[in-house]
């Protein structure tokens, strides 16, 4: 190890790799860095993570057990996470005696909004409007016509929000105090809603040495805040737009000396500009097409970051639509109206999806995640559908989600 914490040489096959968290995404890192021949131990407390279950070693810890900690960095020779949510003082900790990629100082600026968008800022990248609003004090210190200024807007906790969760829209001073109060009080920011076309995201790596490589550039839908669809080229965009979003999130890796793989979403406006939402320290959703569309995808991609090899080639070979699998597939509803769509816990009625149907679609590919429970709203799974035009792709993935009741209006 050098001085900065960096390996000397490269970390061969052979070697053990650590993933803190048990999810989707150490999942798939797990069956990437396997692949490569690489044996992979998964910090994790819940015994059926699905990535646990895959992994060549589960410790079954919480991530802030020193004694798992210890043993993890004492038996692989890079470590990574696979959600930012993870404590920034465990991976200092795993770093005393191990490589450890995106560093902590990485992931803490990722955890808290205020100090995410003070950083991107910070960059040169444009964020929108806001408000760091970081007690019940420093809000009462804001006049309204201070709060009018960034309003209507979303109220964001500062930390632990995702899929949308923790965020609040409001149109007034007042529904901002009440808002805050119904959030407990917590460290918020205030966010100015601007005229949204549509979100896009930038998935890139950089290496120990520097070195960048670069995927497409994505095009994503939500519904009811978590991501729905990624269409990959993205259609409604021009080049010069596909390098703006690119150059930004290099900009924002640079300046953090970032080692792994980094997903920036960003914002194209009604005009046509561009307004960063926030960063990923990690894999990300919106790349999941890459398993089944790129030379190298997002998680083979991780493995090589960490262990100082090459970076893959990011080319794209085949157009593709990612299609998100929430645990409502497995329901339906049991009244009049049938179908899928919101519903009480007494109207739902366990189904068994028409995976044999998937199947059978030449576009499309599976992937499902192991988890044990469906309940509605949690990620199962997602289908990516690649095809020999975007058009054929899109129409596919349109197709499927008829046929799974999947709502993208």
């Amino acid at each position: 190890m050098t001085q900065d914490n960096t390996p000397v040489s490269a970390i061969l096959p052979g070697a053990w790799l650590g993933m803190i968290g048990g999810g989707q995404l150490g999942r798939m890192f797990c069956f990437a860095a396997q692949a490569m021949g690489y044996r992979v131990a998964v910090l994790d407390p819940d015994e059926a993570s699905p990535a646990g279950s895959v992994a060549d070693k589960h410790l079954r810890a919480a991530y802030t057990d020193e004694a798992a900690l210890t043993e993890l960095a004492r038996l692989a020779a890079a470590v990574s996470t696979e959600f930012e949510n993870v404590p920034a003082a465990s991976l200092d900790f795993l770093a005393r005696t191990t490589f450890v990629s995106p560093a902590g100082r990485c992931v803490a600026i990722a955890q808290d909004r205020i100090a995410e968008k003070r950083f991107i800022a910070s960059c040169g990248v444009p964020v929108a409007p806001y408000f760091a609003i970081e007690s019940s004090e420093a809000l009462a210190a804001l006049s309204d016509a201070e709060l009018e200024t960034v309003l209507p807007g979303i109220l964001k906790t500062a930390r632990l929000g995702y899929d949308g969760k923790g965020q609040v829209r409001v149109t007034s001073a007042d529904a901002v105090r009440e808002a805050h109060n119904a959030l407990g009080g917590v460290p918020c920011v205030l966010e100015k809603r601007l005229p949204l076309k549509f979100e896009v995201s930038v998935l890139i790596a950089r290496g120990a040495n520097g070195a960048t490589a670069v995927y497409p550039l994505s095009q994503n839908a939500h519904r009811n805040g978590i991501l729905s669809v990624t269409i990959v080229p993205a259609p409604d965009v021009t080049p010069a737009l596909v390098q703006q979003a690119q150059q930004a999130a290099l900009r924002i890796a640079d300046a953090l000396d970032y080692v792994g793989v980094l997903c920036v979403e960003l914002f194209v406006l009604e005009d046509g500009s561009l307004v960063a939402n926030e960063m990923a320290p990690r894999p990300h959703n919106s790349g999941h097409y890459t398993v089944d569309a790129c030379a190298t995808s997002q998680f083979e991609q991780q493995v090589r970051a960490m262990t100082g090899m090459p970076l893959g080639d990011t080319r794209q070979h085949s157009p593709a639509v990612m299609l998100n699998v929430l645990g409502d597939v497995w329901f339906a509803r049991s009244g009049p109206a049938g179908g899928q769509g919101p519903a009480s816990a007494s109207t739902l009625v366990p189904v068994t999806p028409p995976w044999q149907e998937v199947a059978a679609m030449p576009t499309a590919r599976l992937h499902l995640y192991g988890k044990e429970e469906a309940r509605p709203g949690r990620k199962m799974g997602h289908i990516n559908f690649t095809a020999a035009t975007l058009d054929e792709a899109r129409t596919a993935a349109r197709d499927c989600a008829r046929l799974l009741h999947i709502p993208l209006g």
